[in-house]
């Protein structure tokens, strides 16, 4: 695989990560708001990861695995408030070591204090951050700290100020190899207000918005007052997107850049516990991802499941350095050249916070176990679970009727369950016990009341 140009310089790679954000805000998935125009040209010029999904629906956690190309139970950052261990080795050690400059800039969430102490940045070079964005800063008061831990205010709107701080590193840099890990806050919530605060002008564009996702149509939530502002929060941020791409071209450097869009986790609005992630639920797992350049252009629509872990060794082997024997992930690059065989047929995912949980993910199935009586804010995993949840994403793609026990679903179940357990191995844990849900008869299928998912949850 050639991984150089023309002129033999080493390929520059940009990350650009959301927070939060829905997969179904794109276009490419079927928002028909023209929310994401850059976005969408992106996945349909470049290589869109259609089914993709996040290891873990909670920031800190999810942002481990992304640095780490591990499962958040490998890495100890299984909730929030964990630091990342200074030994462990990040996406940036590997492009310092390949003679690329890094630079991070944005949202953390993997150190144990504010301003980050060096020691824990994960390796970067060039720091312009904070490590929990939503408090050091607001939509219209952006504070971050620098290299030497000094905190820097920057003017505008939360995504201009960022982008603007991205194009001037680039800029800056452009003479040399670079890799940029541009981390945005949206659009996630505002924690102090609990609303979502677009760009003056923007929320009233969506509200009363004709386009309601089948399962906030139907669940409720906070959604009827919040998509308003998150539409246009992620309507800000394509436009961030699209000045990050005009930026490369009028630098000369398209060409020589990969740029990887993707989102820690998605949103669904307090409909399946009382805030906003931390279930086993497409609304909260499901993310929008994309690459463009280098070796993805024209790479088209990737129907294979891919997670989040898979992402780390993807953006290395693009850059022509090493994949580390220790990431539990894999690359994707073989998907593009046609070689599909022994690619996993489902995701993991590892829930916190809400509960000690774990799901799979197929094309079709949604299979979710959970441990009662534990703390999810201290209990990595349990030795013993409980059958939670079974969709059959076919014919329900919203998760609306929970099919667990029924008895005419017992095969596809029982394959389920050991699929589950065989993926947890393979993430370094151990073989957990998993208590079989209570039997129904066919007429057992309903959907699952709002508060009852609460109370689960």
């Amino acid at each position: 695989m050639t991984t150089t140009t023309t002129t033999n310089k080493k390929t520059n790679v940009i990350v650009f990560f959301t927070d939060q954000q829905r997969f179904d805000t794109t276009g490419v998935h079927g928002n028909p708001l023209e929310l994401t125009p850059n976005f969408d040209r992106m996945a349909m010029e470049g290589t869109h990861v259609y089914n993709s999904y996040t290891c873990q629906p909670v920031c800190g956690p999810a942002r481990s695995s992304l640095q780490t190309g591990k499962y958040a139970t490998e890495t100890g950052c299984y909730v929030n408030g964990i630091p990342l261990q200074e030994d462990e080795q990040t996406l940036a050690h590997y492009f310092n070591e390949a003679g690329y400059r890094t630079g991070y800039i944005g949202k953390w969430h993997l150190a144990e204090q504010e301003p980050v102490p060096q020691n824990q940045r994960g390796g970067y070079q060039y720091w312009l951050a904070s490590n929990v964005l939503e408090f050091s800063s607001d939509a219209y008061d952006t504070v971050m700290y620098d290299n030497d831990n000094k905190p820097v205010k920057l003017p505008g709107y939360r995504v201009d100020a960022q982008t603007d701080a991205a194009i001037r590193y680039i800029d800056q840099h452009k003479d040399e190899p670079f890799f940029l890990f541009l981390s945005y806050l949206e659009p996630h919530h505002q924690n102090h207000s609990d609303n979502y605060p677009a760009p003056r002008g923007y929320e009233g564009r969506y509200s009363g918005s004709q386009f309601v996702p089948g399962d906030l149509a139907t669940l409720g939530g906070s959604a009827h007052a919040h998509l308003g502002g998150y539409y246009g929060m992620v309507k800000r941020v394509d436009e961030a997107l699209g000045r990050l791409f005009d930026c490369l071209i009028s630098l000369d450097l398209a060409e020589d850049t990969i740029i990887m869009f993707t989102s820690d986790h998605g949103c669904h609005f307090k409909t399946r516990n009382s805030e906003y992630k931390r279930s086993c639920h497409d609304s909260s797992i499901r993310v929008p991802t994309a690459f463009a350049g280098g070796c993805f252009k024209s790479g088209g629509r990737l129907q294979e499941m891919v997670s989040l872990v898979d992402l780390p060794p993807t953006l290395l082997e693009a850059a022509g350095i090493p994949v580390p024997a220790s990431m539990q992930g894999r690359s994707i690059l073989p998907l593009l050249r046609g070689e599909r065989e022994g690619w996993p047929e489902e995701v993991l995912v590892q829930i916190s916070e809400s509960q000690v949980g774990r799901a799979i993910r197929t094309q079709r199935w949604k299979y979710s176990v959970s441990a009662p009586g534990l703390n999810p804010n201290h209990d990595a995993g349990a030795d013993t679970y409980v059958e939670e949840f079974l969709y059959d994403l076919q014919s329900d793609p919203h998760e609306l009727t929970n099919l667990i026990g029924i008895e005419s679903f017992h095969s596809v179940t029982s394959d389920l369950r050991e699929r589950l357990i065989r993926r947890m191995q393979e993430a370094g844990e151990a073989a957990p016990m998993i208590e079989l849900a209570e039997p129904k008869n066919n007429s057992g299928a309903r959907r699952v009341a709002v508060s009852e998912l609460r109370k689960k949850l």
